[in-house]
């Protein structure tokens, strides 16, 4: 005895096929917008810059193997560097286990210093007085802030409060999802 299988049970199985691996996909990076970086070098899809710091302020280096990367750069004087720091603290916390941040100056020791007194910044806080990394980079305007996944890559770069491509919590965790994914 045959059995006939509608057209419509063909296509309806034809056309879910595909949507039922879509779950299953890793996750990815953010795609990369045109956009003003505000520096003379995109990074963005290629390997960091090797890490310049001076010094760490608060504590020491921490151990960034295996972990996103983000590199805040930054000054006392810059508003709206200033008014990120609530923000970039509260990302501390949240993704602590995933990712290391460093909030990294061009000032004086003394004005860092002096500043971090009255302003709680949770995160590891550096100074390089050479701009090392800053002119890799060639930065032209702060804050400027890079992403950097486990494998070394950048994954995310720019002013974080553009309005075309502002730095979130959702785009941190995508990168750090991914990031793990990507990880051998």
């Amino acid at each position: 005895m045959m059995k006939f299988v509608s057209l419509s049970a063909v296509a309806c199985l034809m056309l879910a096929a595909p949507f039922s691996a879509i779950g299953q996909a890793s996750p990815s990076y953010p795609s990369k917008v045109d956009k003003e970086l505000y520096a003379d070098s995109d990074f963005r899809g290629k390997a960091m810059p090797k890490l310049a710091l001076e010094k760490v302020l608060n504590g020491s280096m921490p151990d960034t193997r295996g972990k996103v990367i983000l590199i805040d750069f930054w000054a006392t004087w810059c508003g709206p560097c200033v008014r990120s720091i609530p923000e970039v603290n509260e990302w501390k916390h949240k993704f602590e286990k995933d990712m290391v941040i460093i909030g990294l100056s061009d000032e004086k020791e003394e004005v860092v210093s002096q500043f971090m007194e009255k302003t709680k910044m949770e995160y590891t806080v550096a100074i390089d007085s050479q701009k090392r990394m800053s002119k890799e980079l060639g930065i032209k305007g702060i804050p400027h802030v890079i992403v950097v996944s486990a494998d070394g890559i950048v994954r995310w770069q720019g002013f974080p409060g553009l309005a075309e491509d502002k730095l979130t919590t959702e785009k941190l965790a995508q990168i750090i999802a991914a990031s793990k994914a990507n990880v051998k």
